[in-house]
């Protein structure tokens, strides 16, 4: 998940540290520089172009200071960008849809003072997605509390410890603000109990067995006591800043203990005491659809976080003739297969991503050099985290990348080979590199389209199979196994939360797919309740990029690496728009290669960049 927390087959980003916190909160600086821009009237497109980057970065500076874990994670530099401060250390809880509505339709009026003909193709995708974002967080005004905070996939009460962890010391001044940071822990804990009592009142509350894993989660954080993480890492941050002297480093490390004991652990302890009081609260142990808006909501969650405009019931079939397509002729193999598999006689994974970094170079288009450092989840954490996680680094420093791997859910080389590939190389830490070497709009960072993040990450670890040594046969055998495994919790999660499925009818469901373990399909069922939607972001938006694959293929393009191109060149957005786009901007960057290879390397200004994509 990237805080836009992480978790692989469950992501959310650094810059959206609450779900429910809305994207422009409080953003009414349009009110002093509204006039400003309706009464400009110039003529000329670069004009144009050069008034609505200064628009966009105006936006993106105002969300990105909402919090400072936004502001650190999302920039190294912030004072770049003229930004002193973050206005709070987490964000605020925004409950109040009136203000969020007004708030998007005063960004949205100022959004139709551009003219659209004017502006350049880059441009144009960002003006596209920004009018889209806008739409949505209207109508997610509508549904503030059926966002789930707590939900027990990728919740608050497991990501902000590793939030925490991977903050970043450049100097000083990141010391004292990740101290501050900690000093509000408890406030921010104290906002989340708040808005779930509001939900309790609404009869919108956790049911009590995802109560319990809650308190479960919350219990084996403070468990870890004196051996918490947040200690030792702390003093392995500082312990790398040569301009503190030993007791200043000592002082801090003091600082910090004594935080950990007056904040986080008392936010934790009122997080438990709260869940355990409105326990009982919740009156729907099933899927979102037994809800009173909740199948609404459903679609229209589905709908804006995979970006795509389906039905559930047009996902669903889409879902059932990929698995047949899938299914065929490869039932009675699988096993050999798998066994083939076991030739991958090295399973360390620096070295595997070595050599998923060597095997893309023949399809996919290369990226600048970028360091990447392995780290493992903590023991005392490996049950409630996910199996792999990428950190997205700042955009200002995309140098810095870390990928987290928790070795008790690699059950062999196989996946964790996979699972490094979805990961790192082509997966995330790739589409990451790549999209920001085309010099993006830095508005574009704050915006989240899960679809394609989590989709390409799939598209990387399917093709990752055909990387191994392993017969074509061999290969496409496992992929399609995989695929067909991800389908099914793809459709279960519409069937439990769209068609209301029961416990029992997801252990019918599975059966007839072979899959009989009723505790197994428990689980399965728990996991889904945890995180509405969750799967779709990662086959759904799989799926669209094999259907991209196809109309590229039909129009006469057959290069797998021109295609890859065409569609990180468009980056993260609904497919709709990445549809529109690819193949326009795989046409820029093939015939003005010479040029894009200056820029990645940073040889052109910034406006040098916007004047090329007027051609």
């Amino acid at each position: 998940m990237l805080i836009q927390f992480w978790k692989r087959r469950k992501k959310q980003c650094v810059s959206i540290v609450c779900s429910i916190s809305i994207l422009f909160s409080s953003i009414f600086f349009l009110n002093g520089c509204e006039a400003t821009f309706l009464e400009e009237k110039k003529s000329s497109k670069e004009a144009e172009n050069e008034r609505f980057t200064s628009f966009t970065e105006k936006l993106f500076c105002k969300e990105v200071a909402a919090s400072q874990i936004s502001l650190h994670y999302t920039l190294k530099e912030p004072e770049a960008y003229g930004i002193d401060k973050a206005d709070t250390a987490y964000g605020t809880i925004q409950t109040d849809s009136t203000q969020i509505k007004t708030a998007a339709e005063n960004i949205q009026q100022a959004l139709y003072t551009f003219s659209y003909e004017k502006l350049n193709v880059k441009n144009r995708i960002t003006y596209d997605l920004l009018k889209q974002y806008l739409r949505n967080l209207r109508e997610e005004a509508d549904y503030l509390y059926y966002e789930e905070p707590l939900n027990t996939v990728n919740g608050v009460q497991t990501q902000i410890p590793i939030v925490l962890s991977e903050y970043q010391f450049y100097d000083r001044t990141d010391v004292e603000a990740y101290l501050d940071v900690l000093s509000e822990t408890r406030d921010y804990f104290q906002q989340i109990i708040a808005f779930e009592r509001e939900k309790a009142d609404k009869g919108l509350f956790l049911s009590d067995e995802m109560a319990d894993q809650v308190l479960e989660q919350c219990n084996a954080f403070l468990a870890m006591g004196n051996g918490n993480y947040l200690y030792s890492t702390f003093v392995s941050r500082i312990g790398e800043l040569q301009e503190l002297s030993e007791k200043e480093k000592s002082d801090y490390i003091q600082q910090n203990a004594r935080q950990m004991e007056e904040q986080v652990y008392p936010a934790y302890e009122d997080l438990i005491q709260a869940v355990e009081e409105l326990k009982g609260k919740g009156m729907n142990e099933k899927g979102l659809c037994y809800f009173p808006e909740g199948r609404k909501y459903y679609e229209w969650y589905i709908q804006q976080s995979v970006g795509v405009t389906d039905t559930i019931q047009e996902l669903e079939q889409l879902t059932r003739r990929q698995i047949s397509e899938d299914i065929t002729g490869m039932e009675e193999a699988v096993n050999e297969a798998k066994q083939a598999a076991a030739i991958l006689e090295d399973g360390k994974a620096e070295r595997i991503l070595e050599k998923l970094k060597k095997g893309i170079g023949t399809a996919f288009p290369e990226i600048p050099k970028t360091s990447l450092q392995i780290k493992y989840v903590p023991e005392e954490m490996q049950e409630h985290l996910s199996p792999a996680f990428y950190m997205i680094p700042a955009i200002d420093y995309t140098e810095e990348n870390v990928i987290y791997v928790n070795q008790v859910q690699m059950r062999d080389d196989l996946t964790l080979f996979t699972t490094l590939a979805h990961e790192g190389y082509p997966g995330h830490l790739y589409q990451t590199i790549f999209f920001e070497s085309t010099d993006p709009d830095p508005v574009r960072s704050i915006l989240n389209f899960g679809g394609y993040v989590e989709g390409w990450a799939t598209y990387a670890e399917m093709c990752s199979y055909y990387l191994m040594p392993l017969s074509k046969t061999q290969a496409a055998i496992l992929q399609k196994n995989s695929s067909v495994i991800l389908a099914l919790y793809a459709l279960a999660d519409m069937g439990i939360h769209y068609e209301g499925w029961s416990r029992m009818d997801t252990v019918e469901f599975y059966a007839r797919y072979g899959i009989k373990d009723a505790e197994t399909v428990d689980k399965i069922y728990n996991l889904i309740l945890g995180s509405p939607g969750n799967y779709l972001k990662y086959y759904i938006g799989y799926i669209k990029f094999l259907e991209l694959k196809k109309e590229w293929i039909k129009s006469g393009n057959k290069s797998q690496k021109e295609f890859h191109k065409a569609v990180l060149s468009v980056g993260p957005a609904p497919f709709e728009i990445v549809g529109k786009y690819f193949s326009l901007c795989f046409i820029l960057c093939y015939n003005h290669n010479i040029h894009r290879h200056k820029i990645i390397r940073g040889g052109v200004s910034r406006k040098e960049s916007l004047l090329f994509q007027l051609l």
